[in-house]
């Protein structure tokens, strides 16, 4: 099964600048104004023009806003070096919410975009995940 990302943002350029900067994605397709796919992670992003204030669905009173908002899906980046990517990704637009966090299992910075959509970068130390695993 292949996955596909769907990130609904306000301003296309200013997106593809952040996605190009912070992550290191690159453009692939473009589809007319109101769509880009960025490619260059393990599975392709999407980034989709939608107008704040819009509805989110045709089966919900959920306006979109761009506002910092919580969501119960977000994207973790699995980067080599935690400190470099949370550096890059606020000179690009994005917001460290709380200092890194280290764990047994690696490093942890909780970050939101430009677009008020939370994310993490992970950095794995020893085993990953598998120094909790049962």
């Amino acid at each position: 099964m292949e996955f596909l990302v769907n990130i609904d943002i306000d301003d296309l350029e200013k997106a593809i600048r952040f996605y190009r900067v912070a992550f290191g994605l690159h453009v692939g397709r473009r589809f007319g104004a109101d769509g880009v796919e960025m490619l260059g992670g393990s599975a392709p992003i999407y980034l989709l023009v939608k107008t704040a204030g819009t509805y989110a669905s045709d089966t919900t009173e959920q306006v979109r806003s761009y506002e910092r908002h919580w969501t119960p899906t977000h994207l973790d980046f699995v980067v080599e070096e935690i400190e470099t990517a949370v550096h890059r990704a606020v000179q690009a637009g994005a917001r460290l919410e709380k200092p890194i966090a280290a764990h047994q299992w690696g490093k942890l910075a909780l970050m939101a975009d430009p677009f008020g959509h939370g994310f993490c970068f992970i950095q794995f130390l020893g085993h990953g995940y598998d120094e909790i695993a049962e």
